[in-house]
C-alpha cells in the first residue's frame, strides 16, 4: 500500500470495488474529486461478476409495470453501448411461442419494449414464422411450436467492463486498491472524519481521511451501516442467482433465447457467450451472504430440466463446464416474501454521522446510481459543485473497431500493448490451456496493468476461463502460478499454497 494516501485528505473514500463503487471512483475523480477506493478482495469478486452479462432494460420489469425503471436502463443500455463499444454489443433475442396466445401478447409487449428505447433503440422487434424461427435456432423444441419474436438487447463481459471502469477512474486519478480491507470508521463529534483501511497481504493499517464515505458494497451494506451505528435497520436482501454454462452445440448461432414466463413465473434465459452457452437465472431468497456462494441441488435441477423443455438434446449434469452462483442485492423498504418482487431501483441512505449508503440496483443503471450517490455525497460536504460528465465519457480502451483485434476485441485500444507483451518473447504467445486461445501475454498484461494478484483474479476476472470450463481453469493453474510468482517475486511456497487455494475455489464452480 502507498504510505503517501495517509497523507492526503481525500474527497471521498469509497468502500466496495464492484459495479457500483468502482462507478462511483469514475463519477467522483472525472469531477475533480480526490478519490479513492478499497475493496477488501479482488475487483468484482462478488455479485459483479455473476451476472447474465446482459445490459438490459429490462423485460421481467415491463411485466412487474416498473415503467420508469425500464426507460431509465434503456437509456444507459445506450449510453454504454457508445461509451463501451470493444465490450458491450447488439443481440438478438428470440421469445419462441408455444400457444397461440404467446405472439401477440409477448409481441405488443416487445412492441412497447421498442417504443421506450425510442432513438435509442438497437433495433426493432419482429415476428418470425415456426420455420423462421427454426431456421436461427436449429435446436428449438420444435414440438408445438407455433413461431416466435426477435427482439434486441444488449451483451457484455462484466469484469472485462468493470476493469476497463477502473482503469478509467485511476485515468481521471482515482487511487482504487483491491486486497485492502474497510476495518472502521474515524469519527469527531459524532461525525465521520475518515476510516482505517487495512492491507491484507501485509497487515498494514492506515488511518484515511475523507470528507464524506460511501458505503457501495453491495449485499453487504448493511454490515458497513452497522459499523457506523449498531442500531441501523436491515435493509439489505439476498437473493441468489445460478447460472450453467454448456458447450455451444446445445444451441449453435448467435442468437439467444428468452423465455419470458416458466410456470414458477421466473425468467430464463440461453444466451451464447465466448463460445459458450449460458443459461440462467434462479431468484433463491438466502439469508447468509458468502462471497463464494454455492448452487442448491434444486437450482441446478431447474436450469437443467428448463433447458430441456426448449432445447432438442437435453443436457446432464456431466455437460456443464461450469457452475456460478451470485447474489442480487436487494434493498427491501418492505418486507415482501418473494425477492422477485423486490424493485431492482437503487436507494441511498444518508446516517446521522454522515455515512453515505447506496443500495440496490443493477449492472445496466450503475452509472446513473453513481451519479445519484456522487450527486448526494458532494452535495452534503459542500464539495465544488461540478455536473457529472459520464454522460458521454469514453471508457478505459475504447475502440469503435476493436473485432479488428480479434481474440483480443475485449481490450480494445489496450489490444496493441498485449501484442507488443507477446511480441517480446516467444513463450509469451504460449497458450495457457489446449482447448483456448488465451495466452501467457494477456495474462502479463493483466498483472502489470490490471492489479491482478492471484490465480483466481486472471482466471475468473481478466479472462474468464473459471467460468467458461472450471475444469481446464484448474489445469491451467499451476503454468499461472510459475508466472504470478515471477512477475510478483513470490516464493514456491506461496505458489503451491496459491494452486491449493484456487482449487479450493474453482471446485465451487464444477458438479
Amino acid at each position: 500500500m502507498n504510505k503517501d494516501i495517509e497523507n492526503i485528505n481525500w474527497d471521498v473514500l469509497i468502500i466496495g470495488g464492484g459495479a457500483t463503487g468502482i462507478g462511483a471512483a469514475i463519477d467522483s475523480a472525472s469531477r475533480g474529486y480526490k478519490t479513492l477506493l478499497v475493496e477488501q478482495s479482488d475487483f468484482g469478486k462478488g455479485t459483479s461478476s455473476k451476472s447474465t452479462k446482459l445490459i438490459h432494460g429490462g423485460v421481467r420489469y415491463l411485466q412487474q409495470g416498473n415503467i420508469g425503471l425500464v426507460m431509465e436502463s434503456l437509456k444507459e443500455r445506450a449510453i454504454l453501448k457508445k461509451n463501451a463499444p470493444h465490450i458491450v454489443h447488439d443481440l438478438e433475442f428470440i421469445v419462441p411461442n408455444y400457444d397461440w396466445w404467446e405472439g401477440p401478447f409477448y409481441g405488443i409487449g416487445l412492441k412497447l419494449y421498442d417504443l421506450l428505447a425510442r432513438k435509442e433503440s438497437f433495433g426493432d422487434s419482429i415476428f418470425l414464422s415456426k420455420e423462421e424461427t427454426i431456421a436461427y435456432l436449429p435446436t428449438i423444441e420444435q414440438n408445438n411450436l407455433q413461431g416466435g419474436i426477435l427482439y434486441h438487447d444488449g451483451q457484455f463481459d462484466d469484469t472485462r467492463l468493470l476493469i476497463s471502469m477502473m482503469r478509467t477512474a485511476e485515468n481521471h486519478g482515482g487511487i482504487l486498491l483491491n486486497y485492502t480491507k474497510f476495518n472502521g470508521f474515524l469519527k469527531k463529534e459524532n461525525k465521520i472524519i475518515g476510516g482505517v483501511i487495512e492491507d491484507i497481504e501485509t497487515g498494514t493499517t492506515t488511518e484515511i481521511k475523507a470528507k464524506v464515505i460511501i458505503n457501495a458494497t453491495g449485499v453487504y451494506a448493511d454490515e458497513i451501516r452497522k459499523k457506523d451505528d449498531q442500531q441501523s435497520s436491515t435493509i439489505m436482501k439476498g437473493s441468489q442467482g445460478v447460472h450453467i454454462v454448456l458447450d455451444k452445440e446445445f444451441l449453435p448461432g448467435n442468437k439467444a433465447i428468452m423465455i419470458p414466463q416458466t410456470k414458477d413465473g421466473r425468467v430464463l434465459f440461453a444466451v451464447p457467450w465466448h463460445g459458450k452457452l449460458l443459461i440462467g437465472t434462479t431468484d433463491t431468497p438466502i439469508t447468509k451472504h458468502p462471497l463464494d456462494p454455492l448452487p442448491q441441488e434444486e437450482e441446478i435441477q431447474f436450469l437443467l430440466s428448463h433447458a430441456a423443455i426448449y432445447l432438442t438434446k437435453n443436457p446432464t449434469k456431466k455437460d456443464i463446464k461450469s457452475i456460478f452462483t451470485g447474489i442480487r442485492p436487494l434493498a427491501s423498504s418492505g418486507n415482501p416474501n418473494n425477492t422477485s418482487e423486490i424493485s431492482r431501483e437503487h436507494r441511498i441512505e444518508i446516517s446521522n454521522s454522515g455515512l453515505v449508503s447506496i443500495m440496490g440496483g443493477k449492472w445496466t443503471t450503475y452509472r446513473k446510481m453513481a451519479k445519484d450517490v456522487i450527486n448526494a455525497a458532494s452535495t452534503l460536504v459542500s464539495l465544488p459543485r461540478v455536473k457529472s460528465p459520464t454522460a458521454t465519457l469514453k471508457l478505459h480502451g475504447y475502440d469503435k473497431n476493436a473485432s479488428l483485434h480479434e481474440d483480443l476485441s475485449i481490450y480494445g485500444s489496450d489490444a496493441s500493448s498485449i501484442k507488443k507483451i507477446i511480441s517480446e518473447k516467444t513463450s509469451h504467445k504460449n497458450r495457457i490451456h489446449p482447448n483456448y486461445t488465451i495466452t501467457v501475454g494477456q495474462l502479463l498484461f493483466s498483472i502489470r496493468y490490471e492489479k491482478a494478484k492471484t490465480i483466481e483474479d486472471l482466471l475468473a476476472r481478466r479472462t474468464r476461463l473459471l467460468f467458461l470450463d472450471a475444469k481446464a481453469s484448474i489445469e491451467a493453474a499451476p503454468t499461472i502460478a510459475k508466472l504470478l510468482a515471477t512477475e510478483l517475486s513470490k516464493s514456491v511456497e506461496w505458489s503451491d499454497e496459491e494452486i491449493k487455494r484456487f482449487q479450493a475455489t474453482a471446485k465451487t464452480y464444477c458438479i
